[in-house]
C-alpha cells in the first residue's frame, strides 16, 4: 500500500541509512552505496561525501540521483525519491553536525566532527521530483 504524502515525508525524515543510486557511466548499472542523509518534510534531501569521492564525481556528472530509505522489520516500509541536484557546496560545520547527529550520539557526533576535515567534504542537495513508497505490511 502506497504511503500518503505526510507518511512518506515523515518516514524519509527518520534516521534511516540511505541507499544512494546514481548513473555513473553508460553501459553499466547505477552506482549504489549507503549514505547518511538529512531530510525535513517539504524540504530537500542532503548528503555529504568526500569532494574527490567516486560518489561526488558521479553525482556532479549526472546532475541527479535517487535515494532509498527502508525499514527492514515489520511493518516493512520504503520511500524512494529521485530528482536533480538543486545545489552543492563545501560542507559546513552545521551540515556535518546535523547529519552526524541523526546517526550518532551527541558525544560520538562531537568526536566525528573533531576528526572530520570539512575542507575535504561536499554536500549535495536534491528537491525530490519523483516519489515511490509503500508499506509492505499494510494489507
Amino acid at each position: 500500500m502506497a504511503l500518503s504524502t505526510a507518511e512518506r515525508e515523515a518516514f524519509l525524515a527518520e534516521g534511516h541509512i540511505g541507499a544512494l543510486a546514481v548513473q555513473e557511466e553508460a553501459g553499466r548499472g547505477p552506482l549504489v552505496v549507503p549514505v547518511w542523509y538529512d531530510y525535513s518534510p517539504g524540504g530537500e534531501v542532503s548528503f555529504l561525501t568526500g569532494t574527490d569521492s567516486r560518489k561526488a564525481r558521479a553525482v556532479a556528472k549526472a546532475g541527479r540521483f535517487s535515494m532509498l530509505a527502508e525499514r527492514t522489520h515489520p511493518t516493512y516500509r520504503y520511500v524512494s525519491v529521485e530528482g536533480p541536484v538543486s545545489s552543492s557546496n563545501p560542507t559546513t560545520e552545521d551540515e556535518l553536525i546535523r547529519i552526524a547527529s541523526r546517526y550518532l550520539s551527541e558525544e560520538s557526533a562531537a568526536d566525528y566532527l573533531a576528526r572530520s576535515d570539512l575542507d575535504a567534504l561536499v554536500t549535495f542537495h536534491m528537491r525530490p521530483e519523483h516519489w515511490l513508497s509503500s508499506d509492505l505490511g499494510a494489507f
